[in-house]
């Protein structure tokens, strides 16, 4: 009887007799895990100017899905891209706050800001009033007379002369959003170092990373410097070592970001400070709504890809690339600014799975399942509410008998998105091929 009373514990309340055997999810509150800064998009390379083409109505129901913990994903974090191109520049660059060399990086900025930045100022004003507080920026290139090769993009390095100017331009970046009436939580510096890319990139060695930090970090008050937003999740762990083995660089990164392109989530970076899956959205060359069909960018793909990074990897974030773009795209939503409508695929509702509920300030508890085809995580909101986040990967449903209190089960499947689904004597069915979270308040 040992293992249902354990089961029970799920909620800190009393345990009472269940029947022989193990428990299908056991949950142990007294061994913590990290704590979760929440969940979040990006829209970087002019993608929300597709939103704005969108009818007002429409417009309001893609950031209803977006941000409304009632009607969408509830989505807590937003990645904003830092711009390093000349005005005028195709669809796949962002614009420059400093287009043009100022004469050198020792001569006075010459900084220009419209307002708008790619209409990300709007989106993010309106994530605020949605209650998002973290927005994270990120450049994929210094402006392109900062670079070795003189472009800001086909890779490239950063010239060592302009080491400062470049931070410095960085901060002036957050500061006109500060004009804006918002607060820049989190600043990068790279993305991508490892990978030269025939749009905005910069390479940097992990040692070149480690020491731009250094000349970051102390100009860069008030916000949580990260780094370094590698192209897969092993390659960034050289660049975590790094900066973890020089006390000075170690000192201003707060946060260690991955990327999963080249590489999964299958273990922790080697720290202990906070760490971030900061952007991936799988391979394909097809626009796809559906829930479960073997694909690899369905949304089943995406529930299981969420469920390692939090349980191998310890994250702190999990950040989708993108949150809504055009055409044949992975995103979680498909803009079509010639019709002037959108399209949901499953993969936001496998990601608001976990994002509607798990809360930031949330801590991640210890938690297992009896069934190895049910991947299970579990949280404590700072509210006091509890979450399980259940993907049951076998093809029987699995009883889950323990759930005490008012809890409600919302499942995401091929026939339905979130669908509450009351969890009666204290009994939930996890239906087979399907994500189920249970809140419990």
């Amino acid at each position: 009887m040992l293992r249902g009373v354990l089961a029970l514990t799920l909620l800190g309340l009393p345990a009472v007799q269940q029947p022989a055997g193990p428990a299908a999810i056991t949950v142990n509150e007294r061994v913590r895990h990290q704590e979760i800064d929440g969940f979040g998009i990006s829209q970087a390379f002019r993608r929300n100017e597709l939103l704005e083409a969108l009818p007002r109505d429409k417009q309001r129901e893609v950031l209803d899905l977006w941000f409304d913990r009632d009607k969408g994903a509830g989505l807590s974090i937003l990645r904003l891209g830092i711009g390093s191109s000349p005005a005028g520049s195709p669809y796949d660059h962002m614009v420059s706050i400093q287009p043009e060399d100022p004469g050198g990086p020792d001569a006075p900025p010459k900084y220009v800001w419209d307002g708008d930045d790619n209409s990300q100022v709007w989106v993010a004003k309106e994530a605020q009033r949605y209650g998002v507080q973290r927005f994270f920026a990120d450049a994929w290139s210094a402006p392109g007379y900062m670079k070795d090769n003189g472009d800001d993009k086909n890779g490239g390095t950063l010239k060592p002369e302009w080491r400062q100017a470049y931070a410095d331009y960085l901060v002036a970046y957050t500061r006109f959003y500060a004009r804006e009436g918002i607060r820049i939580t989190d600043l990068g510096f790279t993305n991508e170092p490892d990978y030269t890319a025939s749009y905005a990139s910069m390479r940097f060695t992990p040692e070149q990373a480690a020491e731009f930090v250094k000349v970051l970090g102390p100009v860069a008050k008030g916000m949580k410097v990260t780094c370094c937003d590698s192209f897969g999740w092993n390659e960034a762990k050289a660049y975590t070592a790094a900066i973890e083995a020089d006390p000075e660089a170690r000192r201003w990164v707060k946060v260690h970001t991955g990327h999963t392109y080249a590489s999964p989530v299958d273990g922790p970076l080697p720290t202990d400070r906070k760490t971030w899956m900061s952007e991936w959205n799988p391979p394909g060359t097809t626009w796809n709504e559906a829930w479960d069909d073997g694909s690899g960018y369905d949304g089943f793909t995406i529930a299981q890809a969420v469920h390692d990074a939090l349980t191998l990897g310890d994250v702190s974030a999990y950040v989708y690339w993108l949150g809504g773009s055009a055409g044949a795209t992975r995103a979680l939503l498909q803009l079509d600014d010639q019709a002037r409508t959108y399209r949901v695929s499953k993969r936001l509702w496998a990601l608001a799975g976990y994002s509607r509920f798990v809360r930031p300030g949330a801590v991640r508890l210890e938690a297992r399942a009896a069934d190895p085809a049910l991947k299970v995580s579990a949280f404590r909101n700072p509210d006091g509410s509890r979450v399980v986040v259940a993907l049951n990967t076998g093809t029987a449903p699995i009883t889950w008998q323990g759930v005490h209190g008012r809890a409600t089960a919302y499942v995401t499947d091929e026939a339905g998105s979130m669908t509450p689904s009351p969890v009666k004597a204290r009994t939930a069915t996890l239906p087979p091929r399907a994500l189920t979270t249970i809140v419990t308040r």
